[in-house]
């Protein structure tokens, strides 16, 4: 009785395991679709890049100064909205 119980249980778990393979596989694009998702991409262009590695370097940037800085900025900037 206890090897019906443990092949029954195995087959369940491939049984469960083959329907979600399944499903992933009617669910997930189409590798045309793919390769069309990833061209159109922002970071495909570019000029969009290299104004995202832009923005990032200004990023960084301002949180190097301000990790530089003993001051609260932001606590005083707040501060002088309240007082205004």
């Amino acid at each position: 009785m206890s090897a019906l119980r443990t092949i029954v249980a195995y087959s369940g778990i491939v049984l469960v395991l083959g329907v979600g393979y399944g499903t992933w596989s009617i669910i997930s694009p189409a590798e045309s679709r793919r390769r069309d998702l990833l061209r159109d991409l922002p970071e495909a262009d570019p000029a969009t890049m290299e104004e995202s590695r832009r923005r990032t370097a200004l990023v960084m940037q301002v949180l190097k100064e301000a990790s530089e800085t003993s001051e609260n900025i932001a606590r005083s900037r707040i501060g002088r909205r309240k007082l205004a």
